[in-house]
């Protein structure tokens, strides 16, 4: 009798364990599966934001472009300008200083325009295909602005009258693949802009 009692305490307390095993377990499994979902949900959440940030960058970029080439083309007074000098200023890769050779370009711009009544300049920053659109927009705006702080302080350029937009890597003059491609995107381009009788040669 007394065996039997034993064997049915031991039974007894073997399947309480077992029990409160079986709910530890269980709550491991729940807590593991809710941090998983919470992993999942965040990383599904960072996707969807960093898609719908560069859809926004897509567009305000084309926006940008259609207020640019408004701002040449349709402002009052600069339907008829045409430009009169162009140029291009290389940069070194995550770079926007401006070394010797693109300071020289930018005094050319500079002298034109100081020659010129009524230019105006376009800076357009632009970038190679390395990196997010979001990091080569910021630089893109850098570089430009390199550009243009230079001609307000060497050459006293108005700032009304210099017009600056980034374009990222969205207009590569060049394919990653070929021979220099990526330096050749890293650039700032830089056309001066008139009416057509003061067009000086």
């Amino acid at each position: 009798m007394k065996k039997i009692m034993l064997l049915s305490v031991l039974v007894s307390v073997f399947l309480t364990a077992c029990g409160v095993k079986k709910d530890y377990v269980n709550q491991q499994i729940a807590d593991s599966e809710a941090r998983s979902n919470s992993r999942i949900t965040e990383v599904s959440t960072k996707v969807d934001t960093t898609a719908a940030e560069v859809a926004r960058l897509d567009k305000l970029s084309l926006e940008l472009s259609r207020k640019t080439d408004m701002a040449i083309n349709q402002a009052a007074g600069f339907e008829n300008y045409q430009v009169i000098w162009s140029g291009e200023i290389s940069f070194g890769f995550d770079k926007a200083d401006l070394d010797g050779v693109a300071q020289q370009i930018l005094d050319e711009a500079g002298q034109k325009m100081t020659d010129t009544k009524h230019s105006i300049v376009e800076i357009a920053g632009h970038t190679d295909q390395i990196g997010p659109k979001t990091y080569n927009y910021t630089l893109g705006q850098r570089r430009a602005d390199a550009a243009k702080r230079y001609l307000a302080l060497k050459h006293g350029i108005g700032l009304y009258r210099m017009f600056v937009i980034s374009y990222g890597k969205d207009q590569p003059v060049a394919a990653p693949k070929e021979g220099g491609g990526n330096a050749k995107n890293r650039r700032v381009v830089v056309k001066v802009w008139a009416p057509p009788q003061t067009n000086v040669q």
